[in-house]
């Protein structure tokens, strides 16, 4: 069997260095750190005070209020940077089968201040179950890519992989991966293992994977999606060509 040519056709990005692709790649290339104190809880106490935070994100800039509060940070994260790729991509429910469409989505830990959130509440109370009846659906990893689903009409396969930082890695089709770890659990968790930089001096200089002076990772947060499809569906639809995907693979090293 003659495997297909696989191209990028749409880009989404959604980062503590910008908000779009193009701001992306603008603070990419002027060497921007996204680096800066934790701004989303009170981590005084906590070993690390520092991550990649998207910064000044409203929600509902981009989507209906109603909407905003039913789905995790990570996943308004997934919708935001998808709509852009789409959108970039040219694809809709004209020119597209939808039925041949798949949305795989990555997530390392999926939501986990909605999590938090619940659990707090349930241990402050009176042992009575209110939790709320998006807890489940919010939390889950696969969410993002059922919402992108049917956001788009898309009734292709769906569903999420989970290789820790590696997940968005291994997802393909209208592909990508987010992330809304920094939580107090995020990173208290991280800092008991010892796994995070603790840098809190010099926090914009923290991430350093290759130095011999590292002291741990960077916890960020954000997303980024690429729309692949065959050389020969791209070509027929006239849509715009970034690149050639020319071969992969996955270790365990």
């Amino acid at each position: 069997m003659e495997l297909k040519r696989v191209v990028v056709t749409g880009l989404g990005a959604l980062t503590p260095l910008g908000k779009t692709v193009e701001a992306y790649w603008q603070g990419l290339a002027d060497g921007v750190s996204g680096c800066d104190f934790i701004k989303q809880f009170d981590c005084s106490k906590f070993k690390t005070r520092f991550a990649c935070e998207v910064k000044d994100f409203e929600p509902t800039d981009y989507l209906e209020r109603k909407e905003a509060r039913k789905i995790d940070r990570f996943t308004q994260f997934a919708l935001i940077s998808s709509d852009e790729a789409i959108k970039d991509a040219g694809i809709n429910r004209d020119n597209v089968d939808v039925d041949r469409v798949g949305v795989i989505f990555a997530s390392g830990i999926g939501g986990i201040t909605t999590f938090y959130e619940e659990v707090s509440n349930f241990a402050l109370g009176d042992g009575t179950p209110r939790y709320n009846p998006f807890f489940i659906p919010k939390m889950i990893l696969d969410i993002a890519a059922g919402q992108i689903s049917m956001r788009h009409g898309f009734r292709g396969p769906n569903y999420a992989v989970v290789s820790a930082c590696a997940s968005s890695t291994n997802a393909i089709i209208v592909s990508g991966g987010s992330e809304a770890v920094i939580s107090s659990p995020g990173v208290g968790g991280f800092n008991a293992m010892k796994a995070l930089s603790e840098r809190n001096d010099d926090p914009a200089t923290a991430s350093r994977p290759f130095d011999k002076d590292r002291d741990g990772f960077v916890m960020g947060e954000g997303a980024g999606v690429l729309i692949l499809e065959s050389l020969e569906h791209a070509l027929a639809r006239g849509a715009k060509i970034y690149c050639e995907i020319a071969g992969g693979g996955a270790t365990a090293d």
